[in-house]
C-alpha cells in the first residue's frame, strides 16, 4: 500500500486530503508543520509527501531542499493558496514533482497521486536497472597467470558468504574484483555498498559506518541509514581498510561478532546480514606488528585472500586491458604499433590499472590519426616524479553527493590539499601561496586530514 505524507498548517486541508486518499486506499500521515512531517519521514516509508508552501517554524521551499536531500527517491508535491509563478519555477527548480494551487480540485489531487507514485516506481526500476547494468558489466580483463588465479577464486569465494581481504598496490583493480564476487554470489540481488575509509574523515567514519539519529551531534538534523544498514542481505565493501582508526576497527570487529549494530545516538539495536569485503594497499600484517591494526580484526577478514599484482608485474595483460578502453571511449579502430606497445610495456606504471586508463583517455583527446607509435605515445606518458600524483578514488564525486555539506567539504578539502602540495613539489610556504590561505592555517589542515608532507 502507497504511503503519502500531508504536511499543511490547516486542519480543513490535511482532513479533506485524507478523506480523498484513504478513499482511494492510501495509507495516510499528516502534519501541521514541516518539521513534524520530517519526523514522520524519519520513522515512516513515504512515497509521495504534499508540501504547503507557507508553513510556520519551517517554510515550505526550505524543507523541500532538506526532504530532497535527505530522502531523493521521495515525490514532493507544493500546494499554496498564495501561489504565483516565480514560487512554482522555484519549487520546480528545487525538485517538486508538481504545483497545485488553493482550492484543491479533487481530480487534480488524484490524478498528481497517480502520476506522482507512477514516478517513484519508475525511477526505483531504472535504479535497480542502472545498479544491476552496472554489475553484471564487470570484467576482470587479463590473459596473466596472474588474472586467471584471481578469476578461480572469484569463482570459489562467490559460492559462500565468507569474509574476503583483497590486497594490491593502489589502481590495480580491487574494487572490480569485490564487484565480480557480489555479482556472482547469491548475494547479487541485493546492494552492493561501498566506502573508501582513506577518503572519510575519522570524525565520520563511524556515522557512515552505523548510521546516526536526529540530534547526534551538531550536523545531525535528521535520521541517518549507516553502510551496514543500507547493505543488508548485501555485501559492504570496505576499501583501503588499512587507514580507519583502531577505535572504528574495534566496533567493525564487533559488528561481525555480534552481526548487529546501534546507530550513534540510538539503543535500538539493528540486526544485520552482510556480507564482508575488505580491500587495502598496505601491508596489513606488519600494520598489526606496529600495532596500526588490529589482529583478531585482520584474521576475522583475512579468511580468502586475494592478492593482485601490480601491472607492471603482468604485462601481458597490457595489450587486453588498452583495446578494452579504447572500446569504452569508441576507439576500437585505432591501431597501437609494435614498438608503441613495447613502450607500454616498459613502462613502470605506479599508478596500476588506473593510470593505464588514463593514458587511454589521454589518447582519446589528444591523438590525431588511426595509429600512434611510441614517438607519439611517449609525449603521452607521464615520466613521474620522486612522488606520484595522488589519484582520486573512483566514484568519488558520485559519493561526495552522497553527504551532507560539512562531509562532502571535509573530504574534498583531503583531496585539494594533497594535490596541491604534489603541484607544488611539497613546499608548504609556496602551496600556501597559491591556494591563498597563511602556512600556519595549512599545517594546520594537513595535520588534521593526516596529508603526508614528506617528498
Amino acid at each position: 500500500m502507497a504511503a503519502i505524507l500531508i504536511i499543511d498548517d490547516e486542519p480543513g486541508i490535511r482532513q479533506a486530503l485524507a478523506s480523498i486518499l484513504k478513499d482511494e486506499k492510501y495509507k495516510v500521515f499528516s502534519a501541521e508543520d514541516a518539521v513534524a512531517g520530517i519526523e514522520i519521514l524519519e520513522k515512516e516509508k513515504i512515497d509521495v509527501v504534499f508540501l504547503d508552501v507557507l508553513l510556520p517554524r519551517l517554510g515550505g521551499l526550505e524543507a523541500l531542499d532538506q526532504i530532497r536531500s535527505t530522502w531523493p527517491g521521495l515525490e514532493v508535491v507544493m500546494i499554496s493558496g498564495h501561489a504565483n509563478i516565480d514560487m512554482a519555477v522555484r519549487a520546480v527548480k528545487g525538485g517538486a514533482f508538481d504545483f497545485l494551487e488553493k482550492p484543491l480540485s479533487l481530480d487534480k489531487v488524484l490524478t498528481v497521486s497517480r502520476n506522482a507514485l507512477a514516478m517513484r516506481k519508475l525511477r526505483a526500476e531504472n535504479y535497480s536497472l542502472r545498479k544491476k547494468a552496472s554489475l553484471s558489466n564487470v570484467e576482470i580483463i587479463g590473459a596473466s597467470a596472474a588474472i586467471e588465479k584471481i578469476r578461480e577464486l572469484v569463482i570459489q569465494a562467490a559460492g559462500s558468504d565468507a569474509r574476503i581481504l583483497i590486497t594490491g598496490e593502489n589502481g590495480t583493480g580491487k574494487e572490480v574484483v569485490a564487484k565480480a564476487i557480489h555479482q556472482r554470489s547469491s548475494r547479487c540481488e541485493c546492494s552492493f555498498v561501498e566506502l573508501n575509509c582513506a577518503a572519510m574523515p575519522e570524525t565520520l567514519v563511524e556515522s557512515e559506518l552505523f548510521g546516526h539519529e536526529k540530534g547526534a551531534f551538531t550536523d545531525a538534523i535528521s535520521s541517518r541509514k549507516g553502510r551496514f544498514e543500507l547493505a543488508n542481505n548485501g555485501t559492504l565493501f570496505l576499501d583501503e581498510i588499512g587507514d580507519m582508526s583502531l577505535v572504528a576497527q574495534a566496533k567493525v570487529l564487533r559488528v561481525i561478532q555480534e552481526q548487529k549494530i546501534e546507530r550513534l545516538g540510538g539503543e535500538k539495536t539493528i540486526e544485520t546480514d552482510v556480507r564482508i569485503i575488505a580491500a587495502s594497499n598496505m601491508d596489513l600484517e606488519k600494520a598489526c606488528a606496529e600495532g596500526r591494526f588490529r589482529q583478531d580484526l585482520y584474521f576475522r577478514l583475512n579468511v580468502i585472500p586475494i592478492f593482485i599484482p601490480p601491472l607492471r608485474e603482468r604485462s601481458d595483460d597490457i595489450p587486453l586491458l588498452l583495446h578494452h578502453f579504447f572500446e569504452e571511449l569508441g576507439m576500437e579502430s585505432l591501431k597501437l604499433e609494435k614498438n608503441a606497445l613495447e613502450l607500454l610495456q616498459s613502462h613502470q606504471w605506479p599508478g596500476n590499472v588506473r593510470e593505464l586508463r588514463n593514458i587511454a583517455e589521454r589518447i582519446a583527446i589528444m591523438h590525431i590519426g588511426d595509429s600512434i607509435d611510441a614517438g607519439a605515445l611517449a609525449s603521452l606518458i607521464s615520466t613521474g616524479s620522486k612522488k606520484n600524483m595522488p589519484l582520486l578514488p573512483e566514484g568519488l564525486l558520485n559519493e561526495l553527493m552522497e553527504y551532507k555539506f560539512n562531509e562532502a567539504k571535509e573530504i574534498f578539502e583531503k583531496h585539494y590539499l594533497e594535490f596541491q602540495l604534489f603541484k607544488n613539489n611539497g613546499i608548504i610556504a609556496r602551496t600556501a601561496q597559491a591556494i591563498g590561505i597563511y602556512p600556519s592555517n595549512l599545517h594546520a589542515k594537513l595535520r588534521k586530514f593526516g596529508v603526508d608532507t614528506r617528498g
